[in-house]
């Protein structure tokens, strides 16, 4: 029975990310990310027997902002920034029994944060580098499994890619079986 998943399968997972730190300008904020990924199997010229790569063809997240007296403090989107052409992320067998996996997930991402009443239209920022989040799974898919931020994530003004206005500093996120 072959352990990784055949190629051209599209695998959807579901995505939370409880108590995400989040720092907005100087503002930190502590929200719950909810979403899903998915993922298109293709082949990894690098390594075709023990890894595939994985393709995301769909990822969108959200989440609310805390507010004033209970009430919503505007919504926070994060969602996939265009087709991933180049498919940095792979799924490799790092134990064949029982069976051990490594998820490296690598992409990029716009997030827009839309805060009514502040004045303005919404913050639409994107990742000045990619986003890398490791998971270290006994399935595929997986089933609830933690994957974690290898690095935090600096978000950019589209218009000043130099220019930090956020900073997501971890993000907790299990996927799969939710």
């Amino acid at each position: 029975m072959p352990l990784l998943p055949p190629i051209g399968a599209e695998i959807p997972c579901s995505r939370l990310a409880i108590n995400t730190p989040l720092r907005i300008k100087d503002a930190l904020v502590t929200v719950d990310f909810r979403g899903g990924i998915k993922h298109r199997v293709d082949v990894n010229p690098d390594d075709p027997m023990n890894s595939v790569r994985m393709r995301t063809v769909g990822h969108k997240m959200s989440a609310e902002l805390p507010g004033e007296n209970g009430k919503s403090g505007g919504t926070i989107t994060i969602e996939q920034n265009d087709v991933d052409v180049d498919a940095p992320t792979t799924l490799r067998i790092t134990q064949p029994f029982p069976p051990k996996f490594e998820f490296r997930e690598v992409s990029t991402f716009t997030m827009t944060i839309d805060q009514p009443g502040n004045g303005g239209g919404p913050l639409i920022l994107t990742t000045k580098e990619p986003m890398v989040l490791i998971g270290q799974l006994t399935q595929y898919p997986p089933r609830g499994d933690l994957y974690t931020l290898q690095k935090p994530v600096e978000l950019v003004d589209l218009d000043d890619l130099d220019k930090v206005l956020a900073v997501l500093e971890k993000f907790p996120v299990k996927v799969g079986g939710l």
